[in-house]
């Protein structure tokens, strides 16, 4: 078993991986960094764990979106274009910080700006 030194958002991790995959496990390490990087830019700067989530949940909806093309359940109009993705990273950049915020203190937080936003999901307490 091969051992792989990454740098993701400026922290060191080292993981194990199957001999011969150490490139594809750096070359992924890459791909999270970056993604990291898009969402510091969009969101501006917030929590190693709350940056993670966020890049996990994006990863998460483009599979999802991916197996939905894949099945034939995503007409070719509804799929993305890039200033619709743009928008959507906010989106869910929006909700991820919402859903750690539940996480973090066990209320959802009062974000004026992200509740006059349909895109989030937000939970809200009754009046």
């Amino acid at each position: 078993m091969a051992q792989v030194s990454l740098q993701i958002n400026g922290y060191g991790y080292i993981l194990g991986c199957a001999d011969g995959e150490e490139e594809h496990l750096v070359a992924l390490a890459a791909d999270l960094d970056r993604r990291i990087d898009e969402i510091k830019t969009a969101t501006g700067p917030s929590g190693e764990s709350r940056l993670l989530l966020m890049a996990a949940l994006m990863l998460s909806d483009e599979l999802h979106d991916l197996r939905q093309r894949q099945d034939g359940t995503t007409p070719p109009a509804q799929e993305k274009s890039e200033p619709k993705a743009g928008r959507r990273l906010r989106g869910l950049a929006k909700r991820a910080e919402a859903i750690a915020d539940l996480a973090e203190t066990g209320s959802p937080a009062v974000n004026s700006e992200a509740a006059s936003d349909e895109t989030v999901a937000a939970p809200r307490e009754a009046p």
